[in-house]
């Protein structure tokens, strides 16, 4: 085999998109009061949340400029992404909904993922310290689509080359202010745990198609 070219394609992959807004102080200063007054307002719907608050999915309408931006570069970075069957650019009419999630001391996310939608995405507000400190908890957490199954079959075995490496496995991303990323709706996800004392503060939204569109 001494010589043989071997080719290699990473099939079945799951995109992930993460980006730093800028101007992320200021925005995020608004949004957290917008986001916590609306707390005092309004309890939690539930949903995923343990231990947090879950605001309704309307914030587009409630959280002013900071939303907007937010929003706009989402629905950006998803049609960039984003392609026909036939593999050519595409430019959808995003149908958009978002809500702002809290979580204090002790709360997380159930896992679960977001049906009816293409992209979702989470923009943090505030990291309640996870950025600078992995002990806190609160990190993002996916899990791999296709399932346990390389693990289970053969646990001390990975793929070669990094398309193989999380295979069978959960990837975290770990919380911090101004970051932005996005997500295949079908992506089974949760939050960890959060042990801070402050508050962890993001804004999660779905992008998906009108009907017949």
């Amino acid at each position: 085999m001494s010589g043989t070219e071997v080719k290699v394609n990473g099939l079945f992959a799951t995109p992930v998109a993460a980006v730093m807004l800028p101007d992320a102080e200021e925005r995020n200063a608004e949004l957290t009061e917008i986001i916590l007054r609306r707390r005092a307002e309004q309890p939690s719907i539930g949903a995923s949340s343990i231990g947090g608050w879950h605001s309704t999915r309307d914030i587009v309408e409630w959280g002013g400029k900071g939303i907007r931006e937010v929003l706009t570069v989402g629905q950006s970075v998803a049609t960039e992404l984003t392609a026909d069957r036939n593999g050519d650019p595409i430019k959808p009419d995003w149908k958009v909904e978002a809500w702002a999630n809290v979580i204090g001391p002790g709360g997380s996310n159930a896992c679960h993922y977001h049906p009816g939608s293409f992209w979702s995405g989470t923009y943090y507000v505030a990291d309640g310290g996870c950025a600078d400190d992995a002990s806190l908890g609160g990190e993002f957490e996916m899990f791999d689509p296709r399932g346990p199954s390389p693990m289970m079959h053969a646990p001390l075995l990975k793929f070669a080359g990094e398309d193989g490496r999380s295979a069978g496995s959960a990837q975290t991303i770990r919380p911090r202010a101004g970051l932005l990323f996005l997500f295949p709706s079908f992506l089974l996800h949760a939050v960890r745990p959060y042990t801070g004392n402050s508050l962890r503060i993001s804004i999660a939204f779905n992008l998906g198609l009108y009907p017949n569109s």
